[in-house]
């Protein structure tokens, strides 16, 4: 099975980790990660989503971001966009494209404590939604 990762820069001390542990993961289950794409943000995947789920040798995608609160509601829009592209996208693919971006509203603190759970999480709901 071939998944393709995609990371947000933003908050690249917290995706930087993300990833390790998304790779570390998949190898754990045997899954090769054929593809690794950076964009700048959580609001910026959905493009790189479509241009994945095209290619016929990634068979499921992982989203790897942190959406960290701040002043305003902006993290939950940034969010909330993000998570309505990946459900519309893999279905209309018909690729898992699988959630791993902690947040809306929280902290930094506690999106740290949350790097391993989340990383994890996304590889493995990608790869059980490849195999239905």
């Amino acid at each position: 099975m071939n998944l393709g990762i995609i990371v947000s820069e933003f908050n690249y001390d917290i995706t930087s980790k993300m990833l390790e542990r998304a790779k570390a993961h998949a190898n754990f289950l045997g899954v090769n990660v054929s593809e690794v794409v950076w964009v700048p943000g959580a609001f910026d995947m959905p493009l790189a989503m479509k241009k994945l789920a095209e290619k016929s040798d990634v068979d499921a995608i992982a989203l790897l971001g942190a959406v960290i609160k701040g002043d305003t509601d902006h993290d939950q829009i940034v969010a909330q966009h993000a998570a309505r592209k990946a459900a519309d996208l893999s279905i209309e693919f018909n690729k898992p494209i699988a959630l791993g971006i902690i947040g809306p509203n929280v902290t930094r603190a506690a999106a740290m404590e949350r790097i391993d759970e989340y990383a994890k999480r996304a590889v493995e709901a990608a790869v059980k939604m490849a195999k239905v």
